[in-house]
């Protein structure tokens, strides 16, 4: 992909929104209706904060469904009792039954649960037990789709990860530096790495230095896999984030965020190509300024 596009000309239309609707987004279902609630299902880290921001923008009612010991203090804060909720991670049951409670219409994921969580210490309720007892595979992605499955019975849509957030994702060419510091072979070696690796449900990332592969992200996360390729030689390495060929966007959908860049900086990793209109910037504005100011060229192939 040559040049740089805008932030949202790339984006996949799901379907023309009702044509009185004050709302726009590319990543919202046909006919959304504003007027009907949103149960905004809370992890860790600024995505659910980012989330709620561009809803309220966008005047849609707004409803928190805390996750104990995941969501963040700051965030339940800004909802009055009325309106949030707070479950265990296994208390699917109790879930489900806030979202019927506030009359929600729509549903949406953000943020992460740390991945230990969804496989030990977890004590599910008799809906979540029925659910984890009948998964052939058990993995974030058969977990919260069996979840989405759940919540779709209701009758409520589970919206696309990317809702409200268009300006918070990368887009296609340069966005922080004039080029990327890598010849196009080694990133094309470093995509392909990456879409194989996700095909193969191992992770959404890698790391390649002039056509070795370095690391791929797997069950730690991407903060340890960068930590991993700091050990070796970083000149000309670069980090690659990609997503499934079969991505359910509902939810893990992968992110970049100014705590990944911290740490390719920790570990002298100058270079990131983030798949355009796929890959979510938490804070973009943020952090493409760090990024120019600390010397790492994000690239959006």
């Amino acid at each position: 992909m040559a040049g740089q596009t805008d932030s949202t000309s790339a984006f996949p239309l799901f379907g023309l929104l009702d044509p009185n609707s004050p709302v726009s987004s590319a990543f919202l279902p046909t006919h959304f209706d504003p007027a009907r609630p949103i149960a905004l299902i809370a992890g860790r880290g600024d995505y659910p904060a980012l989330a709620a921001a561009a809803i309220r923008r966008a005047g849609v009612p707004l409803r928190l469904i805390v996750l104990e010991d995941e969501t963040s203090a700051e965030l339940i804060a800004s909802f009055p009792a009325s309106e949030r909720v707070q479950v265990n991670i296994g208390q699917l049951g109790k879930m489900l039954g806030a979202i019927k409670d506030f009359q929600a219409g729509y549903a949406l994921m953000a943020g992460q649960v740390k991945p230990k969580r969804l496989f030990h210490g977890l004590t599910p309720d008799i809906k979540a037990a029925k659910i984890l007892f009948g998964l052939k595979r058990r993995n974030a992605e058969t977990i919260f789709g069996a979840i989405a499955t759940e919540i779709e019975k209701m009758g409520v849509t589970l919206l696309d990860a990317r809702a409200f957030i268009d300006d918070q994702i990368a887009h296609a060419g340069p966005m922080a530096g004039k080029k990327l510091p890598v010849d196009r072979e080694y990133l094309d070696h470093g995509i392909q790495i990456a879409r194989e690796a996700a095909r193969l449900d191992i992770g959404q990332g890698c790391i390649v230095r002039k056509g070795t592969v370095l690391a791929v992200e797997a069950f730690e996360g991407t903060d340890a896999m960068l930590r991993r390729a700091g050990t070796f030689k970083t000149d000309e390495t670069l980090f690659v984030k990609t997503v499934k060929p079969n991505q359910d966007y509902r939810f893990d959908v992968p992110v970049f965020g100014l705590r990944t860049l911290e740490t390719m900086r920790e570990t002298g990793i100058t270079a990131a190509a983030l798949e355009a209109g796929k890959v979510i910037i938490l804070d973009k504005p943020a952090v493409l300024a760090q990024a120019k100011a600390w010397g790492i060229s994000l690239y959006g192939f």
